[in-house]
């Protein structure tokens, strides 16, 4: 696994399996949508998340 993002909506980490896919602890998937937004991708919300650099800003 890679980096761990927080999920400022959940209180939550997000750990990076992909460029632009992570989980959480609860097992959900989410998907980038930008430096600081991410999808759940079970309900389809929005999230604000701390920094998510693509793969190539690394």
């Amino acid at each position: 696994m890679g980096n761990s993002i927080f999920d400022y909506d959940d209180g939550d980490l997000l750990f990076s399996v992909s460029g632009n896919m992570a989980i959480d602890s609860d097992g959900d998937m989410m998907m980038r949508c930008g430096d600081h937004m991410a999808m759940d991708m079970d309900t389809g919300e929005l999230h604000f998340v701390s920094d998510w650099p693509e793969d190539e800003d690394k």
